[in-house]
């Protein structure tokens, strides 16, 4: 092959090769011809046949491009050519002419090498002979063709046809019944064209009450929730507008009842001769499906809920655990603690409603954990709150909890310590700050064991064994109306004081070692004591901070230490006296001063004559507590601390 065709550009300054003189029959011929000259890539001529095909006027197909009959399809032109050119004869469906209208047309091109022909500058190249064939004459000819066969067969090949046909309709109709799946057809119009019975029976309509009716209407009118469904935005008639097929699952058909059922539908177009005339709906009913989805979805949704509340469970507790080596249990021989102790032995076993009073720091936290770690709930979590550390405005939030989007900055659903206590036991600390008009929201929960997350119309159940603390006079709050009365009588079910740590002073020198230990750990050294001077001084300190600062004390000492002696600094004391008379003639006017060990014989000697004037009896109506002004408990401690028990058995 000298050349390849086509790919050369066509050249201006070399003229077509001479129009071959192809006579009569090239002229009659029905078949559309054409002559090529595959070096210019120009039509050299064309027939009349041709010219009706592609719908030019032949002097304007004559010199013609090929290309422009063929736009953008240059790569399959140069294969046809070649091949042409290098056997001699070719045929090809690839290529699609355009028509002068600018559609385009099936044909199938036949290619035949030509006789050379001169060319301008006295250069002789072949050219080609195209025949184009207009497949869809060629197919209707075939048809034509077809029924002139049967025609000639008489009446017996028609009945047969008949036969066929009537079979196959037949086969039809028993594969529409026999289908599981809903099956209906609509035509450009909308209108219904046939029904099966699965449709009929999924729909509640008979087929012929639904055929020539506009089927949106009936069946697909309106969404899930009512709202109206405009035929326009309908993916089944959008089958036959834009002639795609369209597939749905999450919509709802209506049936004959009024009632609704959700449905996976495939829409597809139906086309006769390259237009579309309708489309054909397979549809089945989800609902028990969607149904299962649902509960699925909701089962997960709870697990995510369940889980969310583990996590808030676990960080709650984390946020509870104090540092190493941190004792959570009531540590005191005092009387007043094993008088507590005896309470919460009796109360935690019982769900009942336990108030816990006491100064700030006398450990009311520790009674709470105490009753919770003895009671069955002991498995679940302690919820602590801190009511004096909510805001105001966040304190329905925080008991109960909140949906997405119930006021601004709620973001996402919050679990309530309610919620999250289910099952165990929620500490109400300082309880007296929870704000009045979310008392009775509490009251409520407290009786019921129901509550409304903020934003939720949904109630939800609970099981919260409740404590609360205080360092308030409750009754004196209800008095002043700052506290619910009934409230107040449903928390004070159980009433467990909390003792403050002057009225158990035997109890100092466990409780500073106990602390010093932890100072220990924390600071890794052992070799930090406490002196009998420094427990001397600790215990005569009336401690107005209790357990809190009594533990504040020992950290500072320990941090404060220097070459293992503890450096315990009592605020608002001052250094310790040392034993023995005042100075004499310091010269200063004044009451006489007393030591620390003159102030101890005194208190002695006071505490002896009231237990000698009631005869030993120190709890109850004229016993030595009643005559000195202060509580029995109090009493003991200070009798135990002096040592006159052992003195009175002596």
């Amino acid at each position: 092959m000298a050349a390849d065709p086509l790919l050369l550009a066509p050249r201006p300054s070399l003229p077509p090769a001479s129009p071959p003189s192809l006579g009569r029959v090239f002229e009659a011929c029905a078949e559309a011809m054409l002559v090529l000259d595959p070096w210019s890539g120009r039509l050299a001529e064309a027939n009349a046949a041709a010219g009706r095909l592609l719908g030019y006027d032949r002097a304007v197909l004559r010199d013609m491009p090929m290309g422009s009959l063929h736009p953008g399809q240059m790569p399959a032109l140069i294969v046809f050519t070649d091949a042409v050119l290098s056997q001699g004869r070719f045929r090809t469906r690839s290529l699609t002419p355009r028509h002068a209208t600018g559609a385009e047309l099936s044909v199938e091109y036949s290619g035949a090498v030509l006789p050379p022909a001169e060319d301008g500058r006295g250069e002789t190249r072949p050219r080609l002979l195209l025949t184009l064939t207009d497949l869809q004459d060629l197919r209707r000819r075939s048809i034509d063709s077809d029924a002139d066969a049967y025609m000639r067969g008489g009446i017996a090949e028609w009945q047969k046809v008949e036969r066929f046909f009537r079979d196959v309709e037949r086969e039809n109709q028993l594969i529409l019944r026999a289908a599981g799946e809903g099956i209906y057809g609509v035509n450009a119009e909308g209108k219904t064209t046939f029904v099966n019975p699965a449709a009929e029976r999924m729909l509640g309509w008979a087929a012929e009450e639904l055929v020539g009716k506009d089927m949106h209407t009936m069946v697909h009118h309106s969404h899930a929730n009512g709202a109206h469904y405009h035929n326009h935005d309908c993916p089944i008639y959008m089958a036959f507008r834009d002639g795609a097929v369209h597939k749905v699952d999450t919509e709802v058909f209506w049936r004959r009842d009024g009632k609704p059922f959700w449905v996976e539908y495939t829409s597809t177009p139906i086309r006769d001769r390259g237009l579309v005339v309708g489309a054909v709906i397979v549809f089945r009913d989800i609902s028990h499906r969607r149904e299962a989805d649902e509960k699925l979805r909701a089962a997960l949704a709870e697990v995510e809920t369940l889980q969310k509340r583990l996590e808030l469970e676990n960080a709650y507790l984390q946020e509870e655990i104090r540092i190493e080596g941190n004792h959570r249990g009531i540590i005191g021989n005092s009387a007043a603690v094993q008088g507590i102790l005896r309470q919460v032995e009796l109360v935690a076993p019982t769900d009942a409603t336990v108030l816990v009073t006491g100064e700030s720091g006398t450990g009311k936290e520790l009674i709470a954990r105490a009753i919770h770690d003895a009671s069955t709930r002991s498995s679940r979590p302690l919820i602590r709150v801190n009511c004096a550390a909510i805001p105001r405005e966040l304190f329905e939030s925080e008991f109960f909890g909140h949906v997405k989007g119930a006021f601004t900055g709620a973001l996402r659903d919050r679990v309530g310590r309610f919620e999250l206590a289910d099952g165990g036991t929620l500490f109400l600390d300082e309880v007296g700050e929870i704000p009045l008009e979310l008392q009775g929201k509490l009251l409520r929960v407290l009786q019921e064991g129901q509550f409304e997350r903020v934003g939720e119309e949904r109630t939800r159940n609970v099981d919260v064994r409740l404590i609360a603390a205080t360092n308030r006079d409750l009754r004196q709050e209800v008095r002043a109306g700052r506290f619910r009365e009934d409230l107040f009588f449903r928390l004070n079910v159980v009433p467990v004081e909390s003792v403050p740590l002057r009225e158990r002073r035997e109890d100092i020198p466990l409780l500073a070692a106990h602390f010093l230990r932890g100072m220990n750990r924390k600071m890794n050294t052992a070799s930090l004591r406490l002196s009998e001077a420094d427990v001397r001084r600790m215990a005569q300190y009336d401690w107005p901070g209790n357990v809190r600062e009594l533990e504040n004390v020992i950290e500072r000492a320990a941090i404060l230490a220097r070459n293992g002696r503890l450096q315990v600094v009592l605020p608002d004391a001052g250094p310790a006296a040392s034993p023995g008379p005042a100075p004499a003639g310091s010269g200063e006017a004044g009451p006489a001063l007393l030591t620390e060990h003159d102030r101890r014989d005194r208190d002695r000697a006071n505490i002896l004559a009231a237990l000698e004037a009631c005869g030993g009896k120190v709890f109850g109506p004229g016993g030595a507590a009643e005559r000195l002004g202060v509580r029995p408990t109090t009493l003991a401690s200070r009798i135990k601390a002096l040592g006159l028990r052992r003195q009175r058995g002596s």
